[in-house]
């Protein structure tokens, strides 16, 4: 390759340059920025802990006994495979994910699945897997064992709970009585 080339590579580069440059020292000049005087979006952002007041405790859960009567395990098993299938698995003698394995998990002991490491906040929650405590975990994991490792926001319908829990609690054998 001559020098001639190189020069000609060379040049083609600066001109490319120069004219991204001017370009867009063009369009600042013709297209002024302007803040609005609000934000479009309003976020709102939570006092750090410790200071201000409390935290407002999530609402309690519906009872789920009589949202039971119309709950749709078919439904149910759409939900839990679009949002925990990704985590856990629902065959008898699954292995576990990320999360435990789900079959026959109502009626079993909190943080009781073989193999699964819990974290400590779950593995101290006294007791069984109810409708009751189950409807409050699917509310928010968080707010009903706080410590809890599960990264999952809840799910905030009540009908979705109640058909998600039908379907838990047609993974099993011997399903546990309803409420």
């Amino acid at each position: 390759m001559d020098s001639m080339e190189v020069n000609k590579g060379v040049a083609a580069i600066l001109v490319a340059g120069i004219a991204f440059f001017v370009t867009g020292t063009i369009g600042d000049m013709l297209v002024k920025a302007h803040k609005p005087r609000e934000p479009a979006i309003k976020i709102e952002i939570a006092a750090p802990a410790g200071t201000g007041a409390p935290a407002a405790a999530p609402a309690a859960p519906t009872p789920i006994g009589p949202l039971m009567a119309s709950a749709d395990a078919t439904a149910g098993e759409t939900i839990a495979k679009r949002q925990c299938l990704s985590c856990h698995t629902f065959t008898e003698g699954g292995k576990n994910g990320v999360g435990p394995n789900l079959y026959n998990v109502l009626g079993s002991a909190h943080a009781a699945a073989g193999g699964f490491n819990f974290s400590n906040a779950l593995k101290g929650k006294p007791g069984n897997w109810t409708f009751e405590e189950m409807n409050a975990w699917l509310q928010k994991p968080t707010a009903f064992v706080p410590g809890t490792r599960m990264a999952f926001a809840g799910i905030n319908s009540e009908k979705q709970r109640a058909d998600v829990l039908a379907y838990l609690r047609s993974l099993s054998k011997n399903p546990v009585p309803l409420p």
